[in-house]
Order: C-alpha cells, then structure tokens, then sequence
C-alpha cells in the first residue's frame, strides 16, 4: 500500500466554510443552566436588567468559549461575555438556573395550552377563542 503524498496537517484547528461557522455557540456549558444571549442596545431598552429581574445572570468573559472558532481577545477583570449581533447591537450571554426556566416555560405553555383548546371548543355563541386580557 503507498503511503499518501500530502499528510493532513497535525496541530491546527480545522478549515469551517463561512456559512456552516455558528458564532453563537456556547461551550462547556452548566448543565444546571440555560444560556441565552439577550440583545443590549438603546434601541431595545432596559433587557438586561429585566432579565436580571426575572432571575438571569451576566456571565464572565473567559469562563466559557464563544463560537467554534473566535479568538478570546484580551478583556478587563470582571467584563461580561458579549458579542456583536449586528445592526449596531452587542449580545450579552446570561444563565438562569434550569429550574426557574423549567417553571417560565411551563407556564407558557398553559397559556398556549389554554389558548389552543379554546379553539377546539366553540362558545354559547358560536365563537371560536378566548381573548387573554394582559
């Protein structure tokens, strides 16, 4: 059997086309939280403090790797992990325990739930739906 020509390089991280590159991966994740990015703009108001209000935390920069493929530049002591979105606005990653998550999205869909079985059953007045007031 011949040996090959060319050897694959060893040590180097290998090549990802442009459009399979997801920069919005989060790695060595906590199994005991969700993560998400949340938008930080003017133009989207005050979501990072109502997230923090709703039980999210800001996570440090450093403490987990971003995208599958971005370089860590270098950051002061004590920053937060954020990305460019585009359009001018920076993602900031956040963590809620799974937990409160798992309670958020269960009521959620009792809402969809409710919503949807609404729709199966008519009314008295041959309405279909349920009008959720706010």
């Amino acid at each position: 059997m011949k040996e090959p020509i060319a050897k694959a390089p060893s040590g180097r991280p290998s090549r990802q086309p442009v459009g399979l590159r997801n920069r919005m991966t989060v790695q060595d994740q906590d199994p005991n939280y969700h993560y998400r990015w949340v938008s930080d703009s003017d133009k989207t108001g005050d979501r990072i403090e109502q997230f923090k209000a709703a039980g999210y935390e800001v996570v440090p920069r450093g403490t987990h790797k971003v995208g599958n493929s971005r370089v860590q530049a270098a950051s002061p002591e004590g920053s937060v992990e954020t990305l460019s979105v585009g359009g001018g606005i920076t993602g900031v990653l956040m963590r809620q325990k799974k937990e409160f998550y798992d309670e958020d999205q269960a009521a959620k869909q009792e809402r969809v739930d409710a919503t949807e079985e609404s729709l199966r059953k008519p009314t008295l007045d041959g309405q279909y739906g349920h009008v959720f007031k706010k």
